[in-house]
């Protein structure tokens, strides 16, 4: 009886030890996500199973071009997958199917197919620590277009890797924008 006792607590131990460590890194420093809607598409499809750096944000500000896991700002609850576009104090105008920066054209054919064109006529100036993003798939994205500036706040982490579907494996890095700041 000694011994079951004794092989118990040794199970008891690895389980406390194993969530000791697992905890804080799934609540503090990593998380999933699971990909739900079209609006990322075709860079990020349904079913896709991410990692989110939640970290990073802590120690730097969010950069053009990364993707971020954020709480929708008209329901916290909801977590949403975008492309930062605009960063705090820019003005983001959007005519004629073209994103521009402070009067830059943003070049977007890295991670956009030619086919897509962003829809809409706004213009609009972010505030300190406001976001403005976007979904790849501008047709079927409900983004910042639609809800205004995303504020800092509200940002969970970036997506950093995908683990799903094993073919698509891939850690992310945010595309290179000439002429504009990150």
């Amino acid at each position: 009886m000694k011994g079951f006792f004794q092989f118990l607590w040794e199970i008891i131990e690895i389980v406390v030890l194993a969530l000791v460590i697992v905890l804080p890194i799934r609540y503090f420093i990593f998380q999933p996500f699971i990909v739900s809607g079209q609006s990322m598409e075709p860079n990020f499809e349904k079913g896709d199973y991410l990692i989110v750096d939640e970290l990073s944000f802590r120690l730097r500000e969010p950069k053009r071009g990364e993707v971020i896991v954020f709480k929708y700002p008209l329901n916290p609850r909801q977590r949403y997958i975008k492309r930062i576009i605009g960063l705090p104090g820019e003005k983001v105008t959007i005519e004629e199917g073209v994103v521009k920066i402070n009067g830059e054209v943003l070049d977007e054919k890295e991670y956009l197919p030619p086919y897509i064109k962003t829809d809409g006529v706004l213009e609009l100036k972010l505030g300190e620590n406001e976001y403005f993003v976007l979904g790849d798939n501008r047709p079927a994205s409900h983004d910042s277009r639609r809800w205004g500036p995303l504020p800092r706040k509200f940002i969970i982490g970036r997506a950093f890797l995908r683990l799903w579907p094993i073919k698509a494996l891939a850690k992310f890095e945010p595309p290179s924008y000439i002429g504009l700041p990150e």
